[in-house]
């Protein structure tokens, strides 16, 4: 019996004052993050992916007291955030630690590697 493909979230992580990177860096980031994406595309690994817009574009909604509440900002006051994201499915935790190396290696940031909970 062959198990189907676990999904894992490769979540990219940026830090609030590190240098903004140049011009040219940002093209060359650019260009291996779009050929890593025709890698994941070609292997079957692809399911999603997204680069998101700055943590002070976040609204938080939540509930408090039977109200529901917006607020401006992220939700978590921290210097790391959350720039972008694949969702891949990779037979084991091996393959997708695999992929998750060469994202960062494309997207130059750390990347946290998680599975989706079962469908089960």
């Amino acid at each position: 019996m062959t198990m189907a493909p676990t999904k894992y979230l490769l979540s990219v992580y940026g830090v609030e004052d590190a240098p903004v990177p140049t011009a040219e860096e940002m093209q060359r980031a650019f260009a291996a993050v779009d050929a890593f994406n025709g890698q994941l595309q070609e292997k079957g690994a692809w399911v999603f992916a997204g680069g998101l817009c700055p943590p002070d574009t976040a609204t938080v909604v939540s509930m408090s007291e039977g109200q529901v509440m917006t607020t401006d900002g992220p939700f978590a006051e921290s210097r790391e955030h959350l720039g972008g994201f694949w969702v891949i499915q990779a037979a084991d935790l091996d393959e997708a630690l695999e992929w998750s190396r060469q994202a960062s290696v494309a997207c130059a940031n750390p990347v946290e590697v998680r599975p989706f909970q079962s469908d089960v």
